[in-house]
């Protein structure tokens, strides 16, 4: 999808954080296969998947990944690729188990902000399947909101970001923040910021994002 509209915050404000090196991960692991009269069958190792998708996270959840090098972007990229395909085969049918959606959902949006064709769609397909059997899942509505955020799609990210908080989600609060930023409502966006501070103070990225609306350092580009 198309990243037309970038909103640009002063980078005094908001620093760039030091990205840490991406681990090596060996994505086959979490696929686990056993024999049984029946047959074979394939099960998930959702821990082994959480750890890798905990690692790509922090480098790619949102745009621009930040890796510190080439070579670790592009083993990301490779581990994305792979676990992407892997989960495909259990995330199709309708009625796919919703563990299994999230994630796939996450690392297919991970993809998206990796450049890798064909993921964005992938997410999109996850996050749709995910919400029609979990409707009132505040984390899904949340999740689908972020990626649809990223994805210049501020519009449609609303009434997801906006459900999700009254389901009780506070992360849905940066991400709706963030959009208004987007639309250069810097009330709206300073209200959200603050409710999702209130729910995490630690977490000084948000100061600085507060600080730079309440001192106008704030500026936008439309590229």
């Amino acid at each position: 999808m198309n990243r037309s509209i970038t909103l640009l915050l002063l980078l005094v404000c908001v620093p760039l954080c030091q990205a840490k090196e991406y681990k090596h991960h060996e994505p086959m692991k979490v696929l686990k296969l056993s024999e049984s009269p029946s047959g074979k069958s394939a099960t998930i190792d959702m821990g082994t998947l959480d750890v890798i998708i905990a690692d790509l996270s922090y480098h790619a959840k949102n745009y621009p990944p930040k890796f510190d090098s080439e070579n670790d972007k592009n083993r990301a990229s490779k581990d994305v690729k792979i676990l992407s395909r892997m989960l495909d085969i259990m995330v199709k049918n309708p009625k796919a188990d919703p563990r299994l959606l999230k994630r796939s959902a996450t690392i297919n949006s991970i993809g998206h902000n990796l450049n890798i064709k064909g993921a964005a769609q992938k997410a999109d397909r996850d996050y749709k399947n995910l919400l029609a059997q979990k409707p009132n899942d505040a984390s899904g509505n949340s999740m689908y909101g972020a990626f649809l955020a990223g994805s210049n799609q501020a519009k449609e990210a609303l009434p997801y970001l906006q459900k999700a908080i009254a389901l009780g989600s506070r992360d849905a609060h940066f991400s709706l923040g963030m959009v208004y930023l987007s639309q250069k409502d810097t009330e709206q966006a300073l209200n959200n910021f603050e409710s999702y501070k209130k729910g995490k103070p630690n977490d000084k990225s948000v100061d600085k994002l507060i600080e730079a609306i309440k001192s106008g350092d704030i500026k936008f580009k439309v590229n």
